[in-house]
C-alpha cells in the first residue's frame, strides 16, 4: 500500500479525533468549573463511547458479510462520521440545556452524547478494518503508525486553535467553534474517504473476528495473560483517567481561563508525540518492551504526583512541566505496551487476544474517567475542590505503581512458550 492511501487512512482517523478534542478539551471545563455540573455526571457523558465499545465488534462482523453498492467499508464509515461529528457539535446545547434545566437537559444530554458515543465506534472499527483489509501483515504497523502520528498531531493543533478562538469566552463563541471544528473534521474525513476503497475488492487480509465475551473468557482461563488483564486494565485507567479532569483543575487550582487550560491538551499532547519519536529512533534499540513500559510508567506516575503537589502546595510554575512529564511517561508507555500486547499475542489466536486487549483497553478508559469523577465529587466534600482534584491525581498514580509492580511478574516468553506448546499439543491430538 502506497504512503498516499496510509495517509488517508490517518485522514479518518484526524477527523474523529478533531470532533473528540473539543469535548474532552474545552466541554468537560466549562460543565464542571462554569456550569458547575458534578463531575461524576461529566464523566458519565464524556465515557458513552467507551461504554458503547462492544457494539465494535457486531458492527465488524456486520460490515464484513454486508457491503453496500459493493462497499465493504465505507458506508459504515460514512455514516460513522456523521453521527460522530454531528453528535459532537451538539454537546454544547446539551450542556447548556443542563445548567438551563437540570432533568430535561440530562435527557437531551444522554440522547446527543449517545449519538457521538454510537459514532465513534462505528466509525473507529470500520475505519481500522478498512486498514487491515488494505495493508499487507508486513505493512500494517506502518500503517497504524502513520494514522496515530496523523491523530496526535491533529488533538495538538485542534487543542492550540480551539484556544485561540475561545479568547474571549462566551457560550455564543462556544457553539461557534464547535461548528467550525464539525465542519473541519467533516471535510477531512470526506477528502480522505472518497475514492479509498477499491469497489467490490476482496479484503488483503481478513482475520477471524471474535466477540467481546469469548475473548475476555479465554484470556481469563489463562493465568499469565489474566495478569496481563489486569495490568493493562490497571495502567490504563490511572494514565487516562485524568482526561476529564485536567482543565478543571487548572481552572480550581490556578484561575486559568478557558484558552489556557485548552492549552494543556496541547502540552498534553505534544510531550506523547515527542516521546513516540524519540522511542521508534532512539529508545526501542537498547530498551526492552517490558523495560520501557517500566520506565514510561515511572515518568507518568511521577508525572500525574508533581501535578497533584502543585495544586496543593500552590505552585503553578510546576503545573505545566508536570503535565508535559505526564504525557512524556504516556507516551513512551504507549508504544511500550503496544508492543507487549503484540508480544502477548500468538499468531494462532490474533483476533482472540486482540480482541481481549481492545476490551482492556475500552474498559479502562472509560472506568478511568468515571471513577474519576466520582472519587473527585466524593473527596470535594472532605478536602474542598482543588483538594479533591489532587486526591484523585495521587490515587491515579497509586493505581500506576500498583500496575508496575504486577508488569515485574509478568514474563511474556513464558507466555509464548506457553501457547506455543499448547498448540503443539492440540496439532499433534489432532493428527493422532
Amino acid at each position: 500500500m502506497s504512503w498516499f492511501k496510509m495517509i488517508r487512512l490517518g485522514m479518518l482517523h484526524v477527523a474523529v479525533a478533531i470532533s473528540l478534542v473539543p469535548i474532552t478539551g474545552v466541554l468537560n471545563r466549562i460543565m464542571i468549573h462554569e456550569l458547575g455540573l458534578m463531575a461524576s455526571i461529566v464523566a458519565a457523558l464524556i465515557i458513552l463511547p467507551h461504554l458503547f465499545s462492544p457494539m465494535q465488534v457486531f458492527i465488524g462482523q456486520f460490515s464484513d458479510r454486508h457491503p453496500f453498492w459493493g462497499y465493504r467499508r465505507t458506508p459504515y464509515i460514512a455514516l460513522g462520521l456523521l453521527l460522530c461529528i454531528g453528535g459532537a457539535a451538539l454537546t454544547p446545547f446539551a450542556a447548556f440545556a443542563m445548567d438551563a434545566s437540570f432533568w430535561p437537559g440530562l435527557a437531551l444530554a444522554l440522547l446527543v452524547f449517545g449519538i457521538w458515543g454510537v459514532g465513534f465506534n462505528t466509525a473507529v472499527v470500520s475505519y481500522l478494518s478498512l486498514a487491515s483489509d488494505m495493508s499487507p501483515s508486513h505493512l500494517r504497523s506502518r500503517t497504524i503508525a502513520v494514522m496515530w502520528f496523523m491523530m496526535i498531531t491533529a488533538v495538538i493543533g485542534t487543542a492550540i486553535s480551539t484556544g485561540r478562538a475561545l479568547e474571549p469566552y462566551s457560550p455564543e463563541r462556544l457553539i461557534e467553534v464547535f461548528a467550525i471544528c464539525a465542519g473541519v473534521a467533516l471535510t477531512v474525513g470526506a477528502l480522505g474517504l472518497i475514492g479509498l476503497e477499491p469497489r467490490n475488492a476482496i479484503p488483503l487480509s481478513h482475520e477471524e473476528r471474535y466477540s467481546a465475551a469469548e475473548s475476555v473468557r479465554t484470556v481469563v482461563r489463562d493465568p499469565l495473560a489474566r495478569r496481563f488483564f489486569v495490568y493493562l486494565m490497571l495502567m490504563l485507567s490511572a494514565i487516562l483517567g485524568q482526561d476529564v479532569l485536567l482543565e478543571p483543575y487548572g481552572a480550581q487550582a490556578f484561575g486559568m481561563d478557558v484558552r489556557s487550560t485548552t492549552q494543556l491538551t496541547a502540552v498534553w499532547g505534544g510531550a506523547t508525540l515527542l516521546a513516540l519519536l524519540l522511542h521508534g529512533v532512539v529508545f526501542s534499540r537498547w530498551l526492552s518492551n517490558k523495560r520501557g513500559a517500566m520506565i514510561g510508567g515511572s515518568i507518568a506516575a511521577v508525572g500525574l504526583t508533581l501535578i497533584a503537589l502543585s495544586g496543593i502546595l500552590h505552585v503553578e510554575p510546576l503545573f505545566v512541566p508536570a503535565i508535559a512529564l505526564l504525557g512524556f511517561g504516556t507516551g513512551i508507555a504507549t508504544a511500550t505496551n503496544l508492543a507487549l500486547m503484540l508480544d502477548m499475542t500468538t499468531p494462532q489466536q490474533v483476533g482472540l487476544f486482540i480482541g481481549a486487549w481492545g476490551v482492556a483497553d475500552a474498559a479502562a478508559r472509560g472506568l478511568g474517567n468515571l471513577l474519576a469523577g466520582v472519587i473527585r465529587d466524593l473527596a470535594a466534600l472532605v478536602v474542598g475542590s482543588t483538594g479533591a482534584y489532587a486526591t484523585v491525581f495521587l490515587i491515579e498514580a497509586l493505581i500506576l505503581c500498583t500496575a508496575l509492580v504486577m508488569l515485574r511478574a509478568i514474563d511474556v516468553s513464558a507466555f509464548r512458550s506457553q501457547r506455543r506448546e499448547l498448540g503443539q499439543l492440540v496439532a499433534a491430538m489432532g493428527d493422532a
